[in-house]
């Protein structure tokens, strides 16, 4: 019931001093690379099938975790590459479904900054991003709401705009995504009407996200709003399961925050929460991540 809103959720994992995401507005220095891993958690025992939100004793809680690699390279001060690689793993507190694990999707970005100007004594950027993700193991997507994840690749484009004055912030952006066709390991499904056939049309997504945060070179302090919302697809049937092509639209607010030790430089440590306050064929999940990251700098330079 969660996997898309997930998709999301994880390309937020961590964030680093100079840009370890493509959805903030930072940027990693040229030559300079940031890697570092996380460990995540989200929980829901409520979820909306469709709009109705309900609870369902077989399952109980459904649980799931995530260890992930992430890192960023300044290819140049206005261009970075992205990337992040997660494992997950998956379970119910009760009910006989056992829960899944292994590797998901890797997803990769370009991140570039295309016009930049001084605004009422801030900073102004826009930004453009490209980003792919591909399944890297051959898992099961027709296992919701126990599966690690849909199994579609996604094509995804954004726009974004960062506005620093001082120590204050504010970042919003823009996406589109486009996912490819599903193929299950079954030749017949029911969505609103009978499909002879193991390929599933998947609708595509649209994303929004705000931040709102305080901004130094030490600390970062970032409140979050995204909406997620599936162009298409079709509600959860009342009392059936979930499907990979389901409408699933999450309203969440969250908390971001990144600390830059002083003892070392280049080490730094990460933390945020999120909270699904609305939705649409999704669980109402709670999640947080943590991770720590270290710059390598590859520059020529003296140091």
């Amino acid at each position: 019931m969660k996997y898309l809103y997930r998709f999301v959720m994880y390309t937020i994992f961590s964030n680093c001093m100079h840009a370890q995401t493509e959805i903030d507005g930072l940027m990693m220095q040229k030559n300079y690379f940031c890697v570092g891993a996380t460990y995540g958690k989200s929980s829901f025992s409520q979820y909306w099938e469709g709009d109705l939100k309900r609870e369902n004793a077989n399952l109980g809680t459904v649980t799931s975790s995530n260890i992930s690699i992430n890192g960023n390279f300044g290819i140049s001060k206005k261009l970075n590459f992205l990337f992040s690689v997660p494992y997950i793993w998956t379970n119910a507190s009760a009910g006989v479904m056992d829960g899944q694990k292994g590797f998901q999707d890797i997803s990769l970005w370009l991140k570039y900054v295309f016009f930049s100007k001084e605004i009422f004594g801030g900073d102004f950027n826009t930004i453009a991003l490209g980003g792919y993700s591909n399944p890297i193991s051959n898992y099961n997507p027709d296992f919701l709401p126990l599966s690690i994840g849909l199994n579609s690749k996604v094509s995804t484009a954004r726009l974004m705009f960062d506005y620093h004055r001082k120590n204050l912030s504010i970042t919003a952006s823009g996406a589109f995504m486009y996912r490819s066709n599903v193929f299950l390991d079954r030749y017949s499904y029911y969505t609103t009407e009978m499909h002879y056939s193991n390929e599933v049309y998947m609708p595509n997504m649209t994303n929004f996200n705000v931040r709102v945060g305080y901004r130094t070179s030490v600390w970062i302090f970032e409140g979050i709003f995204d909406q997620m919302n599936t162009l298409g697809g079709f509600d959860i049937p009342r009392n059936g399961m979930p499907f990979v092509s389901n409408k699933m639209n999450a309203s969440r607010i969250g908390l971001n925050l990144k600390y830059e030790a002083p003892f070392l430089d280049g080490l730094s440590f990460v933390f945020n929460a999120n909270q699904a306050i609305l939705g649409r064929n999704i669980g109402q999940t709670t999640s947080f991540n943590t991770g720590v990251f270290y710059i390598i700098d590859f520059s020529k330079k003296q140091k």
